[in-house]
């Protein structure tokens, strides 16, 4: 029953969400698909555009293979870019672009929708966080400091898809291996692939779906005919890719399946988001600031009076 419970408050909460982005967006999201979120910073480290070349994948795949089954994605993503940082903000324009083709084609329907979604700011965390199935939390690893919209997603019941890479490190040893969805370099691996001079060409060659997907931007599908709008990003990703999204590409499109798959079962899913919710309270703002208090200020709670206590009870 409880499981049962958990399930339904999502499902109510994505209803809720899918009514605010039709109403500021328009754009019509199904509840019952699984929701993939990615709310942060703009920035390459994390890696926005692995998440948008596997929605590239993942629809190519689908319209190869129309009758595939394959369980249902609603990908969200909202954050904002520094003025300047002028590769975040093609990265934002990619994304929308890429929303704007796959939600028009009429063969995809409900099967695949994606949402950029504009603003975004703590009013509108508060109605996605509560919303997402899962939780994609995707840096290079060795790259983030700490992250906390990770805690924020695991304590609302959404299970990770992530790199072992800042605060992923911690959620994963809380909420148990078993319910985090674990993929890519570990950060040894990365440095070790850096010594050797990293290039990405091969790692393009050996993944077909990466090279279509790569193929299929260069060609003005999504830029309506443009080949150029979107050449700075492939560029980078064939001669450069700092951040190894090509290394990665496969594995997280490997692990964001068996997720998807995993979905489909909502006992097990709403029992492994429970785990998540219960070993995410230690990131809690209480736990945070009893941990501080104790280990950094040095400071004990103020002793209460029983008299004073006992009135406070009386009178709540």
């Amino acid at each position: 029953m409880l499981l049962q419970q958990l399930w339904q408050t999502k499902q109510d909460n994505k209803r809720d969400l899918a009514r605010l982005i039709q109403a500021t967006t328009g754009v019509t999201l199904p509840p019952e698909s699984m929701f993939v979120v990615q709310i942060k910073r703009i920035h390459e480290y994390k890696r926005q555009l692995l998440a948008c070349l596997q929605i590239i994948a993942h629809y190519m795949r689908l319209k190869a293979n129309p009758t595939i089954a394959s369980p249902a994605r609603t990908y969200l993503f909202a954050g904002k870019a520094a003025a300047g940082y002028a590769m975040a903000k093609l990265h934002i324009k990619l994304i929308n672009d890429v929303a704007d083709v796959i939600n028009r084609d009429p063969e995809i329907g409900d099967r695949l929708k994606v949402c950029f979604v504009p603003n975004y700011g703590v009013t509108l965390a508060q109605a996605i966080i509560p919303a997402a199935d899962l939780s994609v939390q995707i840096s290079l690893a060795g790259t983030e400091a700490s992250g906390t919209s990770n805690m924020k997603l695991a304590m609302n019941g959404a299970l990770t898809i992530g790199t072992l890479d800042g605060a992923n490190v911690e959620i994963r040893d809380e909420v148990g291996p078993e319910n985090f969805f674990l993929f890519g370099l570990r950060t040894p691996e990365v440095e070790v692939v850096r010594a050797r001079g990293y290039d990405p060409g091969p790692y393009i060659e050996r993944s077909p779906a990466l090279g279509r997907a790569l193929e299929l931007i260069e060609s003005g599908f999504f830029s309506l005919g443009d080949p150029t709008r979107f050449a700075p990003i492939v560029e980078k990703l064939r001669t450069q890719d700092p951040y190894m999204v090509c290394v990665d590409f496969e594995d997280y499109v490997a692990t964001e399946e068996r997720a998807a798959v995993a979905f489909q079962d909502k006992v097990t899913w709403s029992r492994m988001a429970l785990h998540n919710i219960a070993g995410a309270s230690r990131f809690s703002s209480d736990a945070t600031i009893r941990q501080y208090a104790s280990e950094i200020w040095d400071l004990k709670p103020a002793p209460v009076d029983p008299e004073v206590l006992a009135d406070l009870t009386r009178h709540a």
